[in-house]
């Protein structure tokens, strides 16, 4: 796992992405509307990014009775390096993370958290500097809305696009993309061509060069439109 990690860490969420869409992957892996809160919210000079195998927890409604219950609390299952993976039931206005748990997610040395829902105490989580990825915010605490049912089960984030424990998550300031640990070789194998023929096609513009001479130039017609 070590080493593909550190064999995607050059490459950008975008890179990724591109790459996971060529290989047919289920939307290129992109995790959309999940964007980047702490340290710094999206767009406010940050330059975070964070790398690591997942570890997922399934939340469901705190009405749900039938499912099952974790055994511990799922702030407790992460672990060193690896990014905490929380899919809140679709819809809900409450957040399922806080900043206390941010506190022991800090203190294990997580690399990071995914919150596909919401989370509350902005403040105190970028004051800890740790890495957060939400779809949104909330005032409101996870009691009597979710609990943890299942940790490290494989969560649905829609249609056919799954997370699943140890997928490799990539996050940036442009977004978070989930990586099968299958495909890493692969995609490490586009981004490396990808990037060589971008640096290329960006000095050749910084020079000068029209964006379409470039596009001719540099890309095959398949990657013209990217």
């Amino acid at each position: 796992m070590s080493r593909l990690i550190q064999a995607l860490k050059p490459f950008a969420s975008c890179d990724i992405g591109d790459a996971l869409v060529k290989l047919k992957y289920p939307f290129g892996g992109y995790l959309d509307g999940i964007s980047i809160w702490s340290p710094t919210r999206r767009g406010n000079g940050g330059n975070t990014t964070i790398i690591g195998p997942a570890v997922t927890v399934k939340m469901v409604e705190a009405s749900d009775t039938t499912s099952p219950k974790s055994s511990k609390h799922f702030a407790d299952a992460n672990e060193p390096g690896k990014v905490l993976y929380i899919s809140q039931p679709k819809g809900m206005y409450s957040a399922c993370f806080g900043g206390l748990m941010g506190a022991r997610s800090k203190s294990v040395g997580a690399a990071g958290v995914v919150i596909d829902g919401r989370f509350r105490d902005i403040a105190e989580i970028q004051g800890m500097g740790l890495p957060l990825f939400a779809r949104g915010n909330s005032i409101l605490g996870s009691n009597t809305f979710t609990r943890a049912s299942e940790l490290n089960v494989p969560v649905q984030f829609k249609d056919d696009l799954w997370v699943n424990p140890d997928d490799i998550l990539v996050g940036d300031e442009d977004g978070v993309v989930v990586v099968p640990p299958s495909l890493v070789d692969q995609v490490v194998e586009i981004c490396k061509e990808r990037k060589e023929i971008d640096d290329n096609m960006m000095k050749a513009l910084e020079e000068g060069m029209e964006m379409g001479t470039a596009m001719k130039k540099f890309r095959k017609p398949a990657d013209q439109a990217k």
